[in-house]
C-alpha cells in the first residue's frame, strides 16, 4: 500500500511551509531516519526524516514550492515489494491514519486550492471565453501580472499542474504569451487615495507612478512578524516605564571578569558582553519581583516559576528571539556562551522550534546601533519586554557636584492587563539595582 509523506507541523502555530529542496529523488530507497527534504518555516530551516522504509515513488510537491499546507501530501513511498508505478498513481489522498470525519477536512491539495485559486486566476487571466481554470500560486499570479504574462498560457509544473513561481520566470525568460496591454493611466496628478485596513496590492500601487518601484514578495518570516505585531498592538494595552542606569561599576566588573577568564584550547573560556549582564539582571529582577513574571490569559494569570529570557536577534528579513531558559539560575559565563551559540544558529536559521518559542520576557538591545532610547512592542504571550539604549557619557549630579558617568536609558514595555504601573516600576527598579551594583549578580 502506498505510504503518503505529508507536510509536517514543525511548530504548534505552523499552518504552511516552503519545501526548500529534496534530498532524495524518485526511485531512491529510504529507511527510517533518512533525511528526505528541507522545509522552511517562518523562522528556521528544518530537516524532515522518513519514518517508514520504502522506495520514493513520486515527489508530489516540487522543490521551491511555497505555501504548502500542513498535512498536504508532498511525496509517496512504495512499500517493499510494491510496484512503484502503481504506488505513484495510487497515493496522494488524505493520510490513512486520520479518523473518518477528518478525511473530509484533509482533502487533496488540488481540492483545497481550487476554490481559492479559481477566482484569482479568473482575474489574472485573459481568456474568460475558454471557461477553463488555471490553478496557480498567489506569487505566480502576481509575477505574471507584473510581467504582463497571460498565466493561462503558462505550463504548470507544480502539484496537479499548478503554475508556480519558476514557471512564470521561465515564461518571462522565454518571452511568454503577453496579456493584452492595459489602458494607459491619465497623466494628471492625483492625491493619494486613503488606504483601508488590509488594502490590496492594487489599492496601494495605484498611488505610485509605474516603474518607480519594484515588488519584493513577503517571505514567511515577514508575514508572521507582521501578524504578531499587529495582534500585539491591537490586543495588548501597552504602557512604558523608562529609567537611566549608570554603567561604570558594571563595565569595571565586566573588564575584571573577562581578564580573569581561564583559557581553553588557547582561547578565553568566555567573553562577557554588556548584553549578557543585562539578561542576567532582568532574570534576577523577575525572580525578585515574581508578580511581574507572568502571562495573561482570559481566565488565568500564568505565573512562571523561572525567568526564560528571549533575546531579539536581527537576521536577514526580520528578527528572531532565541531563549535563555532559567536565566536566573545560570552564571554570566554560561549565559554568554549560550547566547553566542544561539545567536550564530539564529543567523543561519538553524534553531530548533523549542529554542525560540515561548519564554516569559524579552530583551531588545539597539544600544550597539547608537540608539539612545526606544520602546519595544510586547511579544505575546510575554507581558514585558525591555528595550536597551546605548551607553554613553553624560553629566550627572552626585552630592551636589557635576561628574561624568556612563549612562544608558532602558524602557520597559508591559501588558497593562498583567503588570500594573507600580509593579512595572518595581521590576525596573530591581533591574536598575543589579546594573548599578553588579556584584549582586555573582552571589
Amino acid at each position: 500500500m502506498p505510504i503518503n509523506i505529508t507536510m509536517p507541523a514543525l511548530s504548534p502555530t505552523m499552518e504552511e511551509g516552503n519545501l526548500a529542496k529534496w534530498l532524495v529523488k524518485e526511485g531512491d530507497k529510504v529507511s527510517a531516519g533518512d533525511v528526505l527534504c528541507e522545509i522552511e518555516t517562518d523562522k528556521a530551516t528544518m530537516e524532515v526524516e522518513a519514518v517508514d522504509e520504502g522506495t520514493v515513488a513520486k515527489l508530489v510537491v516540487a522543490a521551491g514550492t511555497e505555501g504548502v499546507k500542513v498535512n498536504a501530501v508532498i511525496a509517496i513511498l512504495a512499500a517493499d515489494g510494491e510496484d512503484i508505478a502503481a504506488a505513484a498513481s495510487g497515493g496522494g489522498g488524505a493520510p490513512a491514519a486520520k479518523a473518518e470525519p477528518a478525511k473530509a477536512e484533509a482533502a487533496p491539495a488540488k481540492t483545497e486550492a481550487a476554490p481559492a485559486a479559481a477566482p484569482a486566476a479568473a482575474q489574472a487571466s485573459a481568456p474568460a471565453s475558454s471557461g477553463s481554470r488555471t490553478f496557480s500560486s498567489p506569487l505566480a499570479r502576481r509575477l505574471a501580472k507584473d510581467a504582463g504574462i497571460d498565466i493561462s498560457a503558462v505550463a504548470g509544473t507544480g502539484p496537479h499542474g499548478r503554475v508556480v513561481k519558476k514557471d512564470v520566470e521561465t515564461a518571462v525568460a522565454g518571452g511568454g504569451a503577453k496579456a493584452a496591454p492595459a489602458a494607459a493611466a491619465p497623466a494628471t496628478a492625483v492625491a493619494p487615495a486613503p488606504l483601508a485596513k488590509g488594502a490590496s496590492d492594487e489599492a496601494v500601487l495605484k498611488n505610485f507612478a509605474e516603474g518607480s518601484y519594484e515588488l519584493v514578495p513577503h517571505d514567511g518570516m515577514r508575514k508572521v512578524i507582521a501578524k504578531r505585531l499587529q495582534e500585539s498592538k491591537q490586543t495588548i494595552p501597552h504602557f512604558y516605564v523608562s529609567v537611566d542606569c549608570e554603567l561604570d561599576a558594571l563595565l569595571a566588573l565586566r573588564a575584571q571578569l573577562n581578564t580573569a577568564a581561564p583559557e581553553r584550547d588557547g582561547k578565553p573560556a568566555y567573553k562577557l558582553s554588556v548584553n549578557d549582564m543585562v539578561i542576567k539582571a532582568l532574570a534576577l529582577a523577575l525572580r525578585d519581583v515574581p508578580d511581574a513574571n507572568v502571562s495573561w490569559t482570559e481566565t488565568n494569570m500564568v505565573k512562571h516559576k523561572h525567568a526564560d529570557v528571549g533575546v531579539a536577534v536581527s537576521i536577514p528579513g526580520g528578527l528572531i528571539t532565541p531563549i535563555v531558559r532559567s536565566a536566573e539560575l545560570k552564571s554570566l559565563s554560561a549565559i554568554s556562551n549560550e547566547m553566542k551559540d544561539l545567536g550564530a544558529r539564529a543567523k543561519s536559521r538553524k534553531l530548533k522550534p523549542e529554542e525560540f518559542q515561548g519564554g516569559t520576557t524579552a530583551v531588545s538591545n539597539m544600544g550597539m546601533m547608537g540608539v539612545k532610547n526606544f520602546a519595544a512592542v510586547v511579544n505575546p504571550p510575554h507581558a514585558t519586554i525591555l528595550a536597551i539604549g546605548a551607553g554613553e557619557e553624560r553629566v550627572v549630579v552626585k552630592k551636589g557636584q557635576m561628574v561624568v558617568a556612563n549612562v544608558m536609558t532602558v524602557t520597559l514595555s508591559t501588558d497593562h492587563r498583567a503588570v500594573d504601573g507600580a509593579l512595572g516600576a518595581e521590576l525596573l527598579g530591581a533591574f536598575k539595582r543589579y546594573i548599578e551594583s553588579p556584584m549582586g549578580m555573582l552571589v
